[in-house]
């Protein structure tokens, strides 16, 4: 670093020289492991200009519309673009999707029937899933409750797709499978795409008419291509996470096979309406700019998390995935071993955050989870986690989950932040 960049880290921060010197070693270990992260950020990027050029987007995209947001050639721009990046025959992009479940959600609901039954084959899903399975009395509205029933498969003792009990955990009754990409919070390595290429071709094999759904939140662009081009048959995600760049202000998108995005589009608006109705208020050019800048921020927020992963592995901590492992999704999982520690990664963090850094994160109730959650990270966008933040449950391992990051050199002044916090808490010692 610099000699001006470490006197504004101690000025601002009070972050040791210690810190600071295994900080510079690790952005030296790094550095041949992120240029390669460079090259798929460069294909990724050029691809999705491409797009943008193939399907002729033009200023008048931008201007938005009102009410029902009938005839809005914006908004049917956009879903062709998110189709054709994402490897859809069709895709739907809506600010009225309030989150990444929701868009989940949509898909469930608009795809599967009463007497029907759902498998995840990756264990138990993401949290805020689990009251869209089975609400029991707190959430009423559940799949189960509209009869749709559910069953999941443990991965492997090493963290695999068991396809070998593929053909008992599937049955006749089984309507659609379930993939989760990453790895949610859970401490277990995240799933590439070949290795979701290597189960949808497990399931087509034992029953064609299976639908393969992948959750993509936090994976979009990490890898040069996503799971529409391995088989799958519908995805989902959040534009406030990878596919928004930073600068979509909220929403969500699903892509895939045309009939299933159109029923999931039903139940996002009703029987009638569809895909057809949905205004967009004046923000389609920041959902657009937001897409078009995507591969970059993506690789930002990548190479931060390598060059994070070597400086915590270098003081001790067990981190998923490893500096030099394969990515596939924008989360750095990181083993603390206590709420104390936790707590203090998280303060570190929100401290070195652009918008309400004086906070002080705690763990609190939040709507769909199971356990008080601690989220840090002051965004411009409330919750983007294409932004750099840091969250966890309140519950073992003690985990912490970094992601995002705007710049990489952000992602190192929070990074280092969080470690100064665990230094002041007496949690962390630098050795030579």
């Amino acid at each position: 670093m610099q000699a001006e960049t470490v006197n504004i880290l101690s000025q601002a921060w009070n972050i040791s020289p210690a810190l600071v010197e295994k900080a510079a070693i690790s952005e030296e270990a790094t550095r041949d492991v992120r240029a390669e992260r460079r090259a798929v950020t460069e294909y990724n990027q050029i691809r999705v200009c491409a797009a943008f050029c193939r399907e002729r987007v033009e200023e008048h995209h931008f201007a938005g519309s009102t009410g029902y947001g009938f005839h809005d050639s914006g908004r049917d721009t956009l879903d062709r673009l998110f189709a054709g990046i994402f490897g859809g025959e069709r895709a739907l992009v809506r600010m009225q999707m309030v989150s990444g479940t929701h868009a989940l959600a949509s898909i469930l609901f608009g795809n599967l029937r009463p007497g029907d039954r759902w498998l995840s084959i990756v264990g138990a899903p993401y949290d805020t899933l689990h009251p869209v399975i089975d609400g029991q009395s707190r959430w009423p509205g559940s799949l189960r409750e509209w009869g749709i029933e559910y069953d999941e498969m443990a991965l492997t003792s090493d963290h695999r797709i068991d396809t070998a009990k593929l053909s008992e955990a599937i049955t006749d009754s089984t309507r659609l499978v379930y993939l989760q990409r990453s790895l949610g919070y859970t401490f277990r390595p995240s799933l590439t795409l070949e290795a979701i290429a290597e189960a949808i071709t497990a399931i087509k094999s034992l029953r064609p008419s299976v639908t393969v759904m992948v959750d993509n939140c936090y994976g979009e662009f990490v890898e040069s291509s996503e799971p529409l081009h391995c088989g799958a048959d519908i995805i989902g995600g959040s534009l406030i996470k990878n596919s928004g760049g930073g600068i979509a202000p909220a929403g969500g998108y699903i892509a895939g096979r045309e009939d299933m995005v159109e029923r999931a589009s039903v139940y996002l608006t009703s029987p009638g309406i569809g895909p057809d109705e949905g205004a967009t208020l004046g923000i389609s050019r920041l959902l657009f700019q937001g897409l078009f800048m995507a591969p970059t921020v993506v690789g930002h927020a990548v190479e931060g998390a390598i060059w994070a992963a070597h400086l915590l592995e270098s003081l001790g901590f067990k981190v998923l995935p490893r500096w030099n492992e394969k990515r596939t999704d924008i989360i750095q999982a990181i083993l603390l071993g206590s709420p104390a520690a936790q707590r203090a990664f998280c303060r570190g963090i929100q401290k070195a955050s652009p918008v309400d850094s004086f906070a002080v994160p705690e763990a609190v109730s939040m709507p769909g989870y199971r356990d008080p959650i601690i989220m840090s990270g002051g965004t411009f966008i409330q919750g983007s986690s294409i932004e750099l933040s840091a969250d966890c449950p309140d519950r073992e391992p003690y985990a912490v989950y970094l992601q995002g990051g705007l710049s990489y050199h952000h992602v190192k002044a929070g990074v280092l932040c969080a470690l100064q916090q665990l230094l002041n808490d007496g949690l962390l010692t630098i050795g030579d």
